[in-house]
């Protein structure tokens, strides 16, 4: 399915204007994983026998470790909307199971709800803020998440987000599929310290990677046989996905607009 969005881009530029200033909450309190639950696949919720899940030291700065030996997630305990979220994140060196020697993978997953382990057996029903290296920022539907992208068509299975391209519906069931690729390359080199900035205000959201907008999302919601309905709030959560990685400085403000500023660039 696709059709034209000129005027949904009006509306929402001159609509969303700029963040609430309410300040910041931190998510991680640089001691431990207090405010999280850890999930993960064929060993189940808060149980992390080979600590895949942790908190180390970095340069003298408490960070969050994840090994990604096994498949999992870290997840907010409580659910969020209307807000900008701020995760700071940087690759490790190792790399497990199917994913050994290859790229490495992660993600932010926002509107996290329902079941752990509903998409692939380790992730709640979410939409994903990719993170994998060189592909920082693409969409992907999780267990049901669905949204409305702009994009083009680059071959019989791929679309690229553009801004002024035609609007897309991704969902599992559909012919676009569930995967968007993001627009141009932000990420820093591996081992240095990246910026992920995620806004969601109502049905939209918004994925920054180093202070490029990649992607701009519309009408966030959830597939179930067939019926849409919204998904415009849940838990966050941070995967394990067979890679090292570690994540720092995790906040987030709530916001009334989307800043005009992020939808321009």
């Amino acid at each position: 399915m696709k059709r034209y969005h000129l005027l949904i881009l009006l509306v929402v530029a001159s609509s969303f204007i700029t963040p609430a200033g309410h300040g910041w909450t931190s998510l991680f309190n640089g001691k431990n994983l207090k405010g999280w639950d850890i999930y993960l696949k064929g060993i189940g919720l808060n149980a992390d026998p080979q600590h895949v899940f942790s908190v180390v030291s970095d340069d003298n700065e408490k960070v969050i470790r994840i090994s990604g030996e096994t498949t999992g997630g870290l997840s907010t305990t409580k659910e969020f909307e209307n807000y900008h979220l701020q995760v700071l994140f940087k690759w490790g060196t190792l790399t497990w199971g199917s994913k050994k020697g290859k790229k490495k993978d992660s993600g932010l997953l926002y509107h996290s709800v329902g079941q752990n382990g509903a998409d692939n057996g380790a992730w709640m029903r979410s939409q994903e803020f990719q993170v994998e290296e060189t592909n920082t920022g693409d969409y992907w539907g999780c267990a049901g998440g669905t949204a409305d992208i702009p994009a083009i068509k680059t071959n019989d299975s791929t679309y690229t987000y553009t801004p002024d391209g035609a609007l897309y519906t991704f969902r599992a069931d559909s012919r676009t599929g569930r995967h968007c690729i993001k627009a141009g390359d932000a990420e820093n080199s591996t081992g240095q310290w990246n910026t992920l900035d995620l806004y969601c205000h109502g049905d939209t959201a918004v994925h920054v990677v180093n202070g490029k907008t990649l992607m701009i999302l519309y009408h966030c919601a959830q597939a179930d046989n067939g019926k849409l309905t919204p998904l415009t709030k849940g838990k966050i959560q941070l995967q394990s996905e067979g890679a090292e990685i570690f994540y720092k400085q995790i906040r987030i403000q709530p916001i009334t607009q989307l800043p005009a500023e992020i939808l321009s660039k």
